[in-house]
């Protein structure tokens, strides 16, 4: 493997990444809650009800959750519909890349240029046809046994279900719909949420196979939903959204010089991008201000 896959030069805005992964791989936080509690469900609670989206919420078109975090541990959980399944079209590619970590780790595939490639353009600027040869390296059908009965079950249909790609990014038909609804790209916010929040702990991948992942989430092509409703703020997003038609999703690690959590919005309407802006400018501020103030997961200042 060339030069250029050297930690340092691969990731070099994660300054402080060699110590995020020893600080991960001591952790003794608990996993994150089933069900959201307060002060951080009643924000989130009167957060959607003074942005009028209550009745969306209500009705089943709305989905969040909010996770603060205190370094790598979590102290704060707030769900809305958080078990509910979503139909979220890219979002699910947070979930080829865990699979891609899992088989790099596991020697199953080699990280090449190519991989690599695919992976930083899947995630950032959410590119197609990039999934669609990531899935030809790892195995689509592999990836659901690991979605469904690996160690981290992010497919669980007594909790909803969760992740699940069972369908290229193309116009062919699906190979496998989810169980639960027969959705072909599927997501929960509390699975989604999960997902940020064993990444940060460092317990998805090796530390390597991490490092890779953050890089993929860093520095996000596309200029909407979550990324324009922070735009004004100093946060820095490790993020995956997913668009079609009325079906808008995102999902992020926030973190800013005040601390960090995690946000995941999944919406059924044709205003669900503009609400998840919405609710990612109205959140950031008083999340962060929520109780005692954590540093960041990445950078532990």
């Amino acid at each position: 493997m060339t030069d250029r896959w050297s930690l340092g030069r691969r990731f070099l805005q994660l300054t402080r990444v060699v110590l995020f992964a020893g600080l991960v791989a001591t952790s003794q936080a608990s996993p994150l809650p089933r069900e959201g509690a307060d002060p951080l469900q009643g924000l989130l609670d009167r957060t959607v009800a003074e942005l009028g989206l209550d009745s969306a919420a209500e009705e089943g078109r709305l989905a969040i959750a909010v996770v603060r975090l205190d370094g790598e541990r979590v102290v704060g959980l707030g769900l809305v519909n958080g078990h509910q399944g979503f139909y979220a079209a890219s979002l699910p590619k947070i979930a080829i890349l865990y699979g891609a970590a899992v088989s790099l780790d596991e020697g199953r595939v080699e990280l090449d240029d190519a991989l690599h490639d695919d992976l930083v353009a899947m995630i950032r600027s959410s590119c197609n046809p990039c999934a669609n040869r990531v899935l030809d390296r790892i195995d689509r059908r592999w990836l659901l046994e690991l979605l469904q009965h690996g160690e981290h079950r992010f497919y669980d249909p007594d909790l909803g279900g969760g992740l699940w790609v069972g369908k290229d990014y193309a116009p062919e038909a699906a190979y496998r719909r989810d169980p639960l609804h027969g959705f072909s790209h599927k997501a929960t916010a509390w699975q989604a949420a999960r997902f940020y929040t064993l990444l940060v702990r460092g317990e998805l991948a090796s530390p390597a196979s991490t490092t890779l992942m953050l890089e993929a989430l860093s520095n996000p092509a596309i200029s909407h939903k979550f990324v324009a409703g922070l735009a004004e703020t100093d946060a820095r997003l490790y993020r995956k959204s997913g668009t079609w038609r009325n079906h808008h999703a995102d999902s992020a690690l926030v973190v800013a010089e005040t601390g960090s959590y995690i946000l995941v919005g999944l919406a059924r309407d044709r205003e669900g991008g503009r609400w998840l802006e919405q609710i990612a400018r109205a959140l950031h501020r008083p999340v962060l201000e929520s109780g005692d103030r954590g540093g960041s997961p990445i950078d532990n200042r």
